[in-house]
Formats: C-alpha cells, sequence, structure tokens
C-alpha cells in the first residue's frame, strides 16, 4: 500500500472498470488538505468500514495546497472508475471565488455522493493566553495585534472572523494553514492568540484542557460545551458557521458504482462506534443525504457565503 500510495493518481489505471467488477484496485480517497485536520480524520473514521464492505485496501491521500483546488483537481482528473474519490471542506463551495482560473469546473468535473456531517466552528486560545472571551480579543486587537490562525483562506471560520472583525471595528492578522492539525499545533504552543477551527477539531483539544474555547458558532450550544456562549448570544444576532465535510467523484463514474459507494460510506459511518466518536468526541453531526441534497447544498454555500469572500477579496493560500 506504501509503495501505491506514492503513484500519481490514475497510474495504475488501465480503463475504466466494469460496474460488476467495481472495484478491482485499491481506493483511493483524495483529501485536498494536509494531515493532521479534522477532514483527514473523517476520511480515516471511515476507511476501515470501507475496506471490510468493498473488499480493498483504502489509501488516504493528502494534496493540500490553493484552498483544496489542487487536490480536487487531481481527484476530478482521475480516471472516472470508481478507484478515485474526493473528501472535502467547507472552502469547497468557494474555490470558483477564491480561485478564478481553476483548470476544473465544480458542477461539470464532479458528481456528487453525499454529505458526510457537519459541525459548528468554534474560536479558542491557550489555556495561558488572558483571554476569556470574545470581547478579550477584539479590545486586545484595538490596543495592538492580535493573530488567529485557521484552517486555509477561504474556508467559513476565515470568513466569519473577517465579518466579526469588520463589524467590530478592528483588525486581526490572520494567519491560514494547510491543515486543522497544524493550526492546532500553532494554537496550543501559543504561537497564533487565537484558533478557529470546526468542533470536530477542538473538541479534543477542548477536553484535554490544551485550548480554552472563547466561542462557538452553532445554533445553539453544544452539549461538551455548554459554559461557552453562542455568536448570538455573544452579540452578533442571526451569526452561525458550520464547518461541513463532503465526498465527489471524477464525473462519468457509471451511477450503481456511485450508488454502492455511497451505499458503503453510510454503512461504514452509521456504524456504532464510528457515528458516536463523530459525534461525540467530535461534537459533530451525521447528515449521510443523497447526492442530490449534496448538489442543492453546495450551491446554497455559494450563495451565502461568496458575498464575503468577494466582498473581503479573500484569495488562496
Amino acid at each position: 500500500m506504501a509503495a501505491m500510495g506514492a503513484l500519481p493518481l490514475g497510474a495504475a489505471r488501465t480503463g475504466t472498470a466494469a460496474t460488476g467488477s467495481w472495484p478491482s484496485e485499491p481506493i483511493r480517497i483524495v483529501v485536498p488538505f494536509g494531515p493532521g485536520g479534522s477532514t483527514d480524520a473523517v476520511a480515516r473514521l471511515a476507511a476501515p468500514g470501507l475496506q471490510q464492505r468493498l473488499g480493498v485496501p483504502i489509501i488516504i491521500e493528502n494534496r493540500s495546497g490553493a484552498a483544496g483546488s489542487i487536490g480536487t483537481d487531481a481527484a476530478a482528473k482521475a480516471r472516472p472508475d470508481g478507484h478515485t474519490w474526493l473528501l472535502t471542506f467547507d472552502s469547497h463551495a468557494l474555490m470558483p471565488i477564491l480561485v478564478p482560473n481553476l483548470s476544473f469546473d465544480l458542477e461539470k468535473d464532479l458528481v456528487p455522493v453525499t454529505q458526510i456531517g457537519r459541525a459548528p466552528y468554534v474560536t479558542a486560545c491557550q489555556p495561558a493566553k488572558p483571554y476569556r472571551s470574545m470581547t478579550d480579543i477584539f479590545n486586545a486587537a484595538r490596543r495592538g495585534g492580535v493573530s488567529f490562525g485557521s484552517t486555509g483562506n477561504g474556508t467559513i471560520g476565515h470568513l466569519v472572523m473577517l465579518m466579526m472583525a469588520q463589524r467590530m471595528g478592528v483588525e486581526l492578522t490572520h494567519l491560514p494553514y494547510r491543515s486543522g492539525g497544524l493550526a492546532v499545533n500553532d494554537a496550543v504552543a501559543g504561537h497564533v492568540d487565537l484558533m478557529i477551527g470546526s468542533a470536530a477539531l477542538l473538541a479534543p483539544h477542548v477536553s484535554a484542557g490544551t485550548l480554552r474555547p472563547l466561542m462557538q458558532l452553532g445554533s445553539s450550544r453544544l452539549p461538551a460545551l455548554t459554559t461557552v456562549p453562542t455568536a448570538m448570544e455573544s452579540g452578533f444576532p442571526e451569526l452561525t458557521a458550520e464547518a461541513w465535510w463532503g465526498v465527489f467523484g471524477p464525473a462519468g463514474i457509471p451511477a450503481p458504482i456511485v450508488a454502492r459507494f455511497q451505499a458503503a460510506l453510510i454503512e461504514a459511518y452509521r456504524e456504532p462506534r464510528i457515528a458516536q466518536q463523530f459525534q461525540e468526541l467530535n461534537q459533530a453531526e451525521l447528515v449521510l443525504g443523497d447526492a442530490p441534497a449534496l448538489a442543492s447544498f453546495v450551491q446554497s454555500q455559494i450563495r451565502i457565503w461568496g458575498g464575503v469572500a468577494r466582498a473581503h477579496n479573500v484569495r488562496p493560500d
């Protein structure tokens, strides 16, 4: 598997697989972000269950950079034989805005499979920092430089911080990272003043006491963060922001293969142990809807967040 993981996408392809013989080789799930982040973790969570159900090795391939467009491009241009898929994050819907000269079309070159789940964004800092609330952050920003880390330019977390800073009349220094793991490492070490990431990414560190949560951006408080106010409770009426994860494949995959892979994915995430870890440990909600629902959801995300990205002239990392 290690040797095969080093091959370029499509190197071992010999032609479009017949539906009846699929899968006939290891399946690659491209994650367009670095290892250690929530997207990587979500992919690896289902890999054993997928392998058990499909009978072939599942290889998670991290290809980070340019707001996820590098890995997405590789997946979109892979052979449509059902052996390469894309598992991506919320910045996916904003790539046409972030990267105007994309070499692929989100709608024409990718087919939706399923939205795996979603989780509210959370802001947090190292416990040694003097901040106890977002009010403290904004007050500090008025006195001098305050930095925040995110999982990349164009993620919903990044856009939310821009919106809040503008509303409060302050400037915050943004430090984008290529993966959530790298961002969290620097937040835990105190190299950034503040971190914004999905609850799935930050909840384990909050539970371990290595990060102090300041605000959550769901519509209500999470069970594991009952003492942490929502954005609406913190003076930002109607402001909610959720990270999400979805699976796509290169256009042209036979519909029966898409349906079988979708079914295997849903079964893998619905395993009691996996579902419990996703929902309780990561404070995330499983969605596992059908392909049309994911396509419609992506369009709604473009409408909601596209204007924010344009207004702030956000560009890829």
